[in-house]
């Protein structure tokens, strides 16, 4: 059975081509990617430890063959943080026995102010398992029509997953649908997470589930949105974390052409609602 250390590695090394290593192209083969004997190298582990690494049969590897492995497969930051914490989690360190405490939903004074001084834009906070605990007029207006809102307790990948609407307002449903699992093993803590998804797998079903052992970052791409009234908006995403105690992220949608930058002039102009914090 594989682990999600063994899982990542693997297709991280499946999406990998050799000759970006400068390695030989060695002809056709039954899987793509790196060479299993290659990474190995690289790395400077033997093949028969990569085997059981990838196998799930070795869920304890030391600090430093995570460290090589990181280096062997070129890694950018946020997929060595990703890897180390993999290793965490297939080890053990944060298993838990007992249903875990709900993540904050508090946000601090602070951060409300500072989602006063971005309005008229769009933007909220969140956190990795979707939670939208607050956000600006502006977010209301792009967000007015899809449902998200509709909620008490409006979560986003709850919404990916489980209201029809959202295949239609997301104009890359399978992009967002990939982003929302990915941040799932990111926080608030491996624990809430995992409990987290466990309530949602049996609503969500397969398109769910089957990202779950997915454990390379999804590319960072506009965000395009089906709006009812404003037609295709694209979006950039500027993503700023929150300090750790929080477990929260501020979310600001920034206009990716002069087309949404316009449309979004016209949403606000309709009546709508004010900064919103939700408990």
């Amino acid at each position: 059975m594989g682990t999600p250390l063994g899982d990542f590695v693997r297709a991280k090394r499946d999406s990998i081509q050799p000759e970006s290593f400068g390695l030989p192209d060695h002809g056709r083969r039954r899987s793509p990617g790196l060479r299993r004997s290659d990474l190995a190298t690289r790395a400077g582990i033997s093949v028969e430890y990569l085997t059981r690494i990838e196998q799930g049969r070795d869920r304890n590897p030391s600090t430093a063959v995570v460290n090589a492995l990181a280096d062997a497969l070129s890694l950018d930051a946020a997929e060595r943080d990703h890897l180390r914490y993999l290793a965490k989690i297939t080890g053990g360190a944060c298993a838990g026995h007992r249903r875990p405490a709900p993540p904050n939903r508090h946000v601090r004074p602070t951060v409300l102010a500072t989602l006063q001084l971005l309005e008229p834009s769009a933007a909220f906070v969140t956190n990795r398992l979707g939670d939208v605990l607050a956000h600006t007029s502006g977010f209301e207006s792009v967000m007015r029509g899809s449902g998200l809102l509709d909620s008490q307790t409006p979560n986003l990948t709850r919404y990916v997953f489980t209201d029809p609407k959202a295949r239609t307002f997301f104009a890359d449903w399978d992009q967002v649908a990939d982003e929302q699992v990915f941040d799932l093993w990111l926080g608030p803590s491996a624990e809430t997470s995992e409990w987290f998804t466990a309530e949602l797998a049996p609503l969500a079903g397969q398109e769910f589930t089957r990202r779950l052992n997915r454990h390379l970052p999804p590319p960072q791409v506009p965000l395009r949105l089906n709006h009812p009234t404003a037609h295709e908006l694209r979006w950039q995403r500027e993503r700023l974390e929150l300090p750790r105690t929080d477990a929260q992220e501020l979310v600001v949608l920034l206009p990716a052409d002069e087309t949404t930058a316009q449309a979004m002039e016209r949403l606000r102009r309709q009546p709508g609602g004010n900064l919103r914090a939700i408990g």
